[in-house]
């Protein structure tokens, strides 16, 4: 079995030909996806157009934009996705993230801060909705019927009616299904919690060696992927996730030694610039020496992580 291979960027930087770089090299290094890190509050470019920016200009790898469900509509972010799958050609995911800082409250005004428990909720019914609506074109909706004038099928568009805590949404999208169906979904997931309540395709976890690893493999849902989250880095840095800071070698020895635990593969955190190209440049030819890691023929990220393909839930009911 080979594992699957991620990395996270995480950058400030509004310079477009520094990200066009950085996923360039990830792409062709053959790695399965990036994720793009983001906050609603935090300085920098908003992460759903940079994967927007770079998919014209990269081939292959994923492209996975972490995006609030706390402060942004899910209407929204069913079509900023939907619409980046179709960018993308189908290599669009999504990293749900909540936001607890009462200060990002502060900057929308609408409300008070949430507590963890219903900020989770939020975003259970958020991925709900942006599910619901990606499915809300069936796949043969657009007939572009030249001789009565039809461009869509009326009886292959449904209305979602989603009446939730949070929020209402009728639907259907205006945008049409995308060429995944559901883009892939995933969350950073620390506990129990988060697998519970979203749900998700991939889980990214922190366990700290190969048993905690193993174990939460064991916790989380069948048929979910599960990603071990790892920082590279040079030196020593505080963070949620292990942390290694040794040579090629004793990286790739580590990620061999963690493969039995049953994690579909790893996202690799890298602590600057240089230790994304030593994951790019060094440590890819070394796993797939060592049979570890191949990149993937797949042409779509649900392909490339062996995700089924998504059935549209509404195929041969009648409009809605």
């Amino acid at each position: 079995m080979t594992l699957r291979l991620a990395v996270a960027l995480d950058s400030s930087s509004f310079d477009a030909p520094e990200w066009i770089s950085r996923v360039r090299g990830a792409d062709e290094a053959g790695l399965d996806f990036v994720t793009i890190e983001d906050g609603f509050g935090r300085h920098g470019p908003d992460a759903v157009l940079v994967a927007s920016r770079v998919a014209p200009l990269t081939r292959d790898i994923g492209l996975v934009p972490v995006a609030t469900t706390t402060h942004t509509e899910p209407f929204h972010l069913s079509t900023a996705l939907a619409t980046l799958d179709w960018v993308s050609r189908g290599r669009a995911g999504w990293q749900v993230r909540v936001s607890p800082d009462p200060a990002e409250f502060a900057l929308v005004g609408i409300r008070e801060p949430l507590g963890v428990e219903d900020l989770l909720a939020e975003a259970g019914d958020a991925v709900e909705v942006v599910r619901r609506l990606w499915d809300s074109w069936q796949d043969d909706a657009i007939v572009k019927d030249v001789a009565t004038g039809r461009f869509i099928d009326r009886e292959r568009l449904h209305y979602i009616d989603f009446a939730g805590r949070f929020f209402s949404v009728k639907g259907p999208s205006i945008v049409p299904r995308s060429p995944q169906g559901q883009p892939v979904v995933t969350a950073l997931a620390h506990s129990a919690a988060v697998w519970d309540a979203l749900d998700a395709d991939l889980f990214f976890v922190t366990p700290s060696d190969v048993d905690g690893a193993a174990r939460i493999v064991r916790r989380i849902p069948a048929g979910r992927k599960v990603f071990a989250d790892l920082v590279v880095a040079a030196n020593p840095v505080p963070s949620d996730a292990a942390v290694f800071t040794g040579d090629t070698e004793q990286l790739a020895d580590l990620i061999a030694g963690w493969e039995p635990s049953g994690i579909s593969g790893f996202r690799l955190r890298p602590g600057t610039p240089d230790d994304l190209t030593s994951i790019t440049r060094d440590l890819v030819p070394v796993l797939r020496e060592r049979g570890l890691f191949r990149p993937s023929p797949g042409g779509t990220l649900r392909e490339r992580l062996g995700l089924p393909v998504a059935v549209n839930r509404y195929e041969g009911a009648v409009h809605a």
